[in-house]
Parts: structure tokens; sequence; C-alpha cells
């Protein structure tokens, strides 16, 4: 099999400027002290006070140099099903197999729109980090398909399925109809088995939360019946910097009436819901959440939970549960009375993106529980992250300590081959991984 070139490959930064604020490189992913920010209840250490400047440290996007691919468990092979895409983000599989690709990256920002995360000195040195972690590219905004008729784990097939989209992110079908999460609103398309490429232009289903969009991934998944769709949406700042009045709608997940596109608040404070998925055996509905930034190395733990209607969960004025924020000026004991913590803490930083359910098509070790892709840390001295993690589920519930599944997306001097993000199981149970660093989906699929 050929291997990606590193089409990325760019000289390493070992300090930072961000104001007076000075980066730290890493040279390997560092593991959190155990029960520090994992589990169901996690260890929560103080916030650093004495953090006058942000910590920025993020591994340089290199790609993947020829010949080197992530590592999986024994009993796992691990291909390259489509390489030299452009930022890959999230992965959807259709029925008949074939696998659809979001390539997409952050909208340009509206002009007349405020944002301090984007606006000023500040937000042009976080953009010079970004650029050069590999996030810094224009969007291609259009959705790619891939076919392995073959079986091999490669596919012989990449064509443009869908073009001119807005930054799509989540996809769902539901009957003949496919619904894509645009930056700014669901669109739907017809879609017939076995197509390869669509040229109807997209229908508005209904509008979501945009703007500056300092969190612009927006993700959907339907119920069982496909009468609703559940939209992430991610804060539009770290702790309410812009207003309150910019976060209206902003980190929550809605349910969307697919026959009127009518929509309603689902769950709220949640500062970036990302992955979703339907636990099998529960039925409930779960997300992976990037929490807020600056409070320290080990604060504040990212986490998978699952999402219960009309529930709190902190965002901006508290932290798992009702630790409060105190940073979050003017204050709101009422909302902090109503957040409640969430399930599984997966540790301060990992920056967790992708979710997926596992199912018996998967080795007994790793067929009861959840991938998660963790895109890794830029608020933390030591790199975290970078890697594809399994949470094993007994009863509905997670247990025991997330496994690493996918490993190996940095170099000995901390830079990055790759970055996860969307996780997929694909037609014969294997693991998809969507890869936005090395522009690669990688399938990790039992060795037979």
């Amino acid at each position: 099999m050929t291997m990606p070139s590193c089409t990325s490959r760019r000289s390493p930064i070992r300090w930072v400027p961000f104001f007076a604020l000075v980066g730290h490189m890493a040279a390997a992913v560092a593991q959190q002290a155990p029960g520090v920010g994992v589990g169901a209840s996690p260890q929560l250490p103080a916030p650093d006070k004495n953090l006058l400047i942000p910590t920025v440290n993020i591994a340089p996007a290199e790609g993947w140099p020829q010949g080197v691919i992530p590592q999986a468990p024994a009993g796992f092979k691990v291909t390259a099903l489509a390489s030299g895409l452009d930022h890959p983000r999230w992965v959807y599989v259709l029925p008949n197999g074939d696998v659809l690709v979001a390539e997409s990256n952050k909208p340009p920002q509206p002009e007349g729109v405020k944002n301090v995360h984007a606006d000023g000195l500040r937000g042009k040195a976080m953009g010079l980090v970004m650029k050069r972690a590999g996030a810094g590219t224009p969007s291609a905004n259009r959705i790619t398909l891939l076919r392995d008729a073959d079986g091999d784990g490669v596919a012989e097939t990449k064509s443009v399925f869908l073009r001119d989209l807005t930054s799509p992110f989540g996809m769902a079908l539901v009957g003949n109809q496919l619904y894509i999460a645009n930056a700014d609103a669901i669109v739907k398309v017809p879609y017939e088995t076995g197509q390869t490429t669509i040229t109807t232009t997209p229908v508005k289903l209904t509008d979501l939360p945009a703007g500056a969009n300092h969190h612009w991934t927006k993700n959907i998944i339907a119920n069982a019946d496909g009468s609703k769709l559940y939209a992430t949406v991610g804060s539009n700042s770290n702790i309410g910097d812009n207003g309150m009045a910019s976060e209206e709608g902003r980190a929550a997940i809605w349910e969307v009436d697919v026959a009127s596109g009518n929509k309603r608040l689902f769950a709220s404070g949640l500062r970036n819901p990302n992955g979703l998925g339907w636990e099998p055996q529960s039925k409930a509905l779960w997300t992976v959440v990037n929490e807020r930034d600056e409070l320290g190395n080990d604060l504040v733990p990212d986490y998978l939970t699952s999402v219960k209607d009309g529930a709190f969960y902190g965002w901006p004025w508290s932290y798992w549960g009702q630790n409060v924020d105190t940073r979050v000026k003017p204050p709101n004991p009422d909302m902090v009375a109503k957040a409640i913590a969430p399930d599984y803490g997966l540790g301060s930083h990992v920056a967790p993106l992708g979710l997926a359910f596992s199912d018996a098509r998967m080795p007994a070790e790793f067929a009861s529980g959840a991938f998660i892709g963790q895109h890794g840390s830029w608020n933390r001295k030591e790199l975290t992250g970078y890697n594809v993690v399994y949470v094993p589920f007994a009863q509905g519930r997670p247990t025991g300590a997330p496994v690493p599944f996918l490993t190996g997306f940095l170099s000995k001097d901390g830079n990055a081959y790759g970055r996860p993000v969307g996780v997929a199981l694909d037609g014969k149970g294997a693991l998809l991984v969507a890869d936005d660093v090395g522009n690669v989906i990688w399938r990790v699929g039992r060795v037979q």
C-alpha cells in the first residue's frame, strides 16, 4: 500500500509568542495522573490562580512521513481508506457501505461581527498558532464519497459527492433525504442508493446559531424513527467573553422536527458538544464535550455524557456540576444551582470530537463501549489527546479507564503527523477515523 506523503511538513515551533505568553513543546503525549479529570468521579484540582497568561502548547502539523501509520492493538490492521483529502473532519457511512467525508474548515468571520478570540493582537496570535497546527486552511466546503468495492480497506472510488456547502460537518440519512449540518443551518438533498454525486441544490430545513462561530462545527444525528434530528452547537467563546447575548442558542443541543423544521432547546450549558451517539443498551443520547480553557493543566475535564432532556450542564458559570468559575461576571447562582455533572471525565484538554458506539462485530474487549476521537490539547504544558480511545460500557454506563486504541499521531519531537476527529464504524464493523492534519481517512479492521 502506498502511504500518504507528508504534504504539510512545517518547521517545528518551540516558542510561540502570545503577548508575553510562552508555549512549551512536549516530545510525547502525557498521561494525566490516575483519577485526575478521568472517570465517573474525577479528581478536580484547584484552579491555577497564578495563571496570569494562558498556556499555549500545540503540536505543529507535520503530516505523515512515507511508511509511517498509526498503531492499533494486536489483531487489527490499519490502512488508509483514502489519502490526499482536504482537511477531512467527519465521516458518515451510508447503508450500502459508501463513506461520506466532510472536507471542511472554519468559515470566514462575517464583517462587523466582534469576537475577542478573533479580533486584535490576541486573535491574530491565536490564528497563527492554529495555522501551524493545521487549522488555517480555507474550507473546501464539500462532501466526498469513498467506495471500497473489493473490501481491501482502500477505496477505489473517490468522487465529489456534494459541493458549495458552508463548512459542512455532521450528516444524517433519513429515508431518501440526506441532511447536512452546515455552520449556519441544516440543509437537505434527495439521495438514491448508489449515487456518487449530487447536483441538486440543498434546501434549508432550519437555521442554526452562527455569526462569529468561535466553535463552528455543527453535528447532527437522527432518532430511531427519523422524525427528529439532534444538532450540536458550540459556544461563541471560552467563558462568555463576548457577552451572553452572543451566546443565544449556543453551547447546546437542539431537537429539530424533520417534518416542519421547528426546533426546541433540548439541553444547554454544554460548552462545545460534537460527537453524538445512541447508546445501544439504554437507547439514550450521548455526546462528547470540549470544556473551558485557561484554568490550568488539569482543569476542566473534557467529558462524555448522556444528554438529558431539559438539563443544564453548567457552562459558563460552573463546571462539573456546581463548581463555580469565578472568572465569569456577573455570577449566576440560580443557574449554577440547576447545573448537573456529566457522566464521565476524559481528562483535561484532550479535545474529544468523534464518538461512535461499538458493536459485536468488534472483538469482545472492544464490542461494548464508545470510541472517541481526541483531537489533542493546545492549552496544556504537556500534550494530551492526539489519539482515539475506547471507553468500555456495562449496563449502559461507562466502566473503567479509557483504553488507547489508535495512537502514534505525534512524532518524537512533538509534531503532529495527524489529529483524529470524526469516527464511525463502517459496514463491516471496522473503525474509520478522519485525520484532518494527515488528510487521511484511516480504517482499523480486524486481521482476517
